[in-house]
């Protein structure tokens, strides 16, 4: 009994403060918290983000949307998975002005090097160069696979210059609800969409994920939970900058007599970590390592981009922005 009022309390209290209820998650704060600073009003907001600005409550509507993209300098690539998607949210919202912004200034600066030109602008100068042509309605799309740093900084950059339109939305990442408190299963739902190749007893998926020294890498453990939730025990996350590492998962395989591993990128392009680091000829490549190790290697060189389902839930992602924009 004891617990369970500890409970009650904390519920209670988190209902006070934010208006948090575990039957809808409203994650709105409470009208009984009078004039709420505005770290309390940023920290409370959770899944789509949104911002009226009451000074230009009478400006006429003109919408747009502005894809955030971290980029690479794979053109190939680059036209399978960030135009095709940025082409499926356009082909959604017909007649809507959309722009795809890198958030690289690398991959931006090695496209003028290598292609003598880039025809994607920083978010910065997109969302500059749309209050100058009088856009007054702005959604943010970001192509973050999970709400890590790329992600962060898409929240600081809609902080920074939400107070320039009269209203602005973002997205959220592709996978970031996580099933809890009756919200979707963004997780699930984007492993079942991944289309895992077939094969005969013996052989285990390696999915390639970024890794980040931020706390939001324990994001991978919440997937990897959820594909053994899903009976997809042969489906391993490894990361090439963050945990888990390559020969950490290897080593499990390895005692579990695996005997191939097909690695494959669960990244938006299949680029640069894709190319090399995990497919290359290298002897550091992740390929070669596994060699190393006495398994047969298979390496699928595809984007998520590239997956029309994925797609597809991108445009859903968008739709929800898009939503709160317009209504």
């Amino acid at each position: 009994m004891k617990s369970l009022k500890k409970i009650l309390a904390v519920t209670v209290a988190c209902t006070a403060i934010f208006g948090v209820s575990p039957a809808n998650a409203a994650y709105q704060l409470s009208d009984e918290v009078a004039n709420p600073p505005a770290a309390l009003q940023i920290a409370s907001q959770i899944g789509v983000l949104k911002y009226e600005n009451p000074e230009m409550k009478s400006a006429a509507n003109k919408d747009a949307i502005v894809i955030l993209s971290f980029g690479t300098t794979f053109k190939d690539s680059r036209a399978k998975n960030i135009d095709a998607t940025a082409k499926a949210i356009a082909d959604a919202h017909p007649g809507v002005k959309v722009v795809t912004a890198f958030t690289s200034h690398i991959v931006r600066q090695n496209m003028i090097k290598n292609e003598g030109k880039c025809d994607y602008p920083t978010p910065e100068d997109a969302l500059k160069q749309l209050k100058r042509e009088g856009y007054t309605r702005i959604e943010l799309v970001p192509f973050a696979i999970i709400p890590g740093i790329e992600y962060k900084y898409d929240v600081a950059l809609f902080h920074e210059y939400k107070n320039h339109f009269k209203k602005m939305t973002m997205a959220t990442p592709l996978m970031y609800w996580q099933g809890q408190e009756e919200q979707p299963d963004d997780v699930t739902e984007v492993m079942e969409a991944m289309n895992f190749p077939q094969y005969k007893k013996g052989t285990a998926i390696m999915l390639l994920a970024h890794g980040t020294p931020d706390p939001s890498n324990a994001y991978y453990s919440v997937i990897q939970n959820k594909l053994r939730d899903m009976k997809r025990n042969d489906v391993h996350i490894y990361t090439v900058e963050g945990w888990p590492a390559l020969e950490e998962v290897a080593g499990k395989l390895k005692m579990h007599k695996v005997e191939k591993i097909i690695l494959m990128p669960m990244m938006m392009v299949a680029g640069d970590h894709a190319n090399n680091d995990m497919a290359g000829d290298e002897e550091d490549s992740h390929k070669k390592i596994l060699q190393g190790m006495g398994f047969k290697v298979e390496t699928r060189l595809q984007g998520l981009g590239e997956n029309k389902n994925i797609r597809n839930i991108f445009v859903e992602r968008a739709n929800e922005g898009w939503n709160a924009l317009t209504k």
